[in-house]
């Protein structure tokens, strides 16, 4: 991944001397020209719910803002500093449907890109599955998410997604869900 085509045309500027001399080196290295600061963009951890209900539909939210509005994606979003992945996914699904995480299980990561506002921002998508207490509480609560959707497994269209990350952490579920059924 390089940020060449996007970042390096935004960071001007050192945040340590102020300078108008921060140059992108390589892959995701910027060095100050006046100061000799370098900074590094490096791959931020994001979180992705994977909630089922017991008719075998998996929530879905649709996005509400841009990048990509009225895509689909799952309950989640980036870790906060200081924050395990496990807090950040128990926070992002609170906070994005109102619901509580009552057990997870990793799924697996992708990586992705996240552009936003001409910044590309590389990410690794975790996703887990998560058992939640009442789910048909589910609701949009935050302006990120504009609609939440219930939709079988088998019917879920994976080209709907924001994110080709999201998409294959689904597609990773359902063929394991498969698995199991065939077991």
């Amino acid at each position: 991944m390089s940020y060449s085509a996007g970042s390096a045309s935004v960071f001007r500027y050192c945040p340590k001397c102020g300078a108008a001399a921060l140059r992108f080196v390589e892959g995701k290295r910027f060095h100050c020209e006046a100061c000799g600061f370098e900074f590094y963009l490096n791959t931020a951890a994001a979180v992705a719910a994977l909630i089922v209900d017991a008719q075998g539909r998996l929530l879905i939210t649709v996005r509400g803002k841009e990048p990509r509005k009225g895509a689909w994606g799952l309950p989640g979003g980036f870790a906060d500093p200081g924050e395990s992945v496990e807090q950040a996914l128990t926070r992002e699904v609170r906070e994005e449907v109102g619901l509580q995480v009552t057990a997870m299980r990793y799924l697996g990561s992708y990586p992705n890109t996240y552009e936003y506002m001409g910044v590309r921002y590389a990410t690794l998508d975790l996703g887990f599955v998560c058992d939640v207490r009442d789910i048909s509480k589910a609701a949009a609560r935050e302006s990120d998410i504009e609609q939440v959707l219930f939709v079988h497994l088998h019917e879920v269209d994976l080209n709907r997604f924001a994110f080709d990350s999201l998409a294959r952490l689904v597609e990773c579920y359902r063929l394991g869900d498969e698995r199991r059924a065939s077991e």
